[in-house]
């Protein structure tokens, strides 16, 4: 039973969707679908917005930028019996002077930290035997955790590091564990515009050994991660209450990328959003996935909570994705 079933999820790993591209089948495809409703829901083109709730998953040197602390949680609801959750945890910390605190001073210089997870998988998977016969519900588990630091050199550079640790569990006695490192940059070049630049997925893969499974038609193998190299740019637009993100991302697998998104406060502490992402330049079978999305926040003393809503279509799927997001700062 475990040999075919071996056979007929590698098989399906190998052969899923060719006529899109060779990054479909590629591993760690849940870590690439962006994350959290706000992100989500503006297409994934944050990895230059220095405003609002930010997390290192689309730029390291984001942290730096956190005006409060940040709490966010999200969790989706998809088709096909799958999950995928987020969680993180964004803080900056300032640096003053004898006295520069107390006089009002800017800081003389600023970090920040950024710790998450990402948990995606898919259960009531139906198992059967050589016969067919029924043998009980399977299910798989992938999990990034990642952590991030950022320093704030100057008024307008600002760099970052973030390490991942992956953990798939995709049999019973079958999983694998990965380390890969994202590095990014932000350039402010005035008070409306942010240039990024990031690498992610450097060095990230799984490790397997199927022969304690599969014993003399069993291998070890390793299968590298895509690795991502993206530049965007953002535009805030006080006056309108806008803020919007540009991105162009390329891949050694094939991929040359194009998302964006937009923002706007309409009125008080009420966001709307939209994006599309997965503009492939270089394939035009690739499924676009526009969205849509808003949040809501409310003060409570001196912490703001809010909700967050995204809606993202899926081409290929029996239905969209719905992701519901809380946030606090503080």
């Amino acid at each position: 039973m475990k040999k075919l079933f071996f056979i007929l999820l590698f098989s399906t790993f190998i052969y899923a969707q060719p006529k899109f591209t060779g990054i479909s089948s590629q591993p760690g495809a849940f870590s690439r679908l962006g994350f959290g409703a706000r992100g989500m829901g503006m297409g994934n083109a944050m990895s230059a917005i220095t405003d609002g709730n930010l997390v290192s998953y689309y730029n390291p040197a984001l942290a730096v930028f956190q005006e409060q602390s940040s709490f966010q949680t999200s969790y989706s609801i998809l088709s096909l019996d799958r999950k995928l959750n987020f969680v993180n945890f964004t803080k900056r910390f300032d640096f003053y002077g004898d006295g520069e605190e107390e006089a009002s001073l800017p800081p003389r210089s600023s970090s920040g930290i950024s710790l998450g997870l990402i948990n995606a998988g898919v259960s009531n998977i139906d198992g059967r035997d050589e016969s067919g016969n029924p043998t009980g519900a399977l299910s798989t588990t992938e999990n990034q955790f990642f952590f991030a630091f950022a320093n704030r050199f100057s008024e307008r550079v600002a760099v970052g590091v973030a390490i991942k640790y992956y953990y798939y569990k995709l049999f019973e006695g079958f999983k694998s564990t990965g380390i890969g490192l994202d590095v990014g940059a932000i350039y402010k070049l005035n008070s409306q515009i942010n240039i990024s630049f990031v690498i992610t997925d450097i060095e990230s893969k799984y490790k397997w050994d199927s022969s304690e499974i599969l014993v003399s038609e069993g291998s070890s193998y390793e299968d590298k991660f895509p690795v991502l190299k993206k530049i965007g740019v953002s535009y805030k637009n006080e006056q309108l209450h806008l803020i919007g993100g540009l991105e162009f991302e390329n891949s050694n697998a094939g991929t040359n990328i194009i998302r964006a998104g937009a923002e706007v406060n309409v009125i008080d502490q009420l966001y709307l959003r939209g994006g599309i992402d997965q503009l492939n330049l270089s394939n035009s079978d690739f499924p676009i996935r526009p969205s849509l999305g808003l949040s809501f926040f409310k003060a409570f003393g001196g912490w703001l909570i809010g909700v967050d809503y995204a809606y993202v279509f899926e081409k290929y799927s029996p239905e969209d994705r719905h992701i519901i997001g809380v946030n606090v700062r503080f």
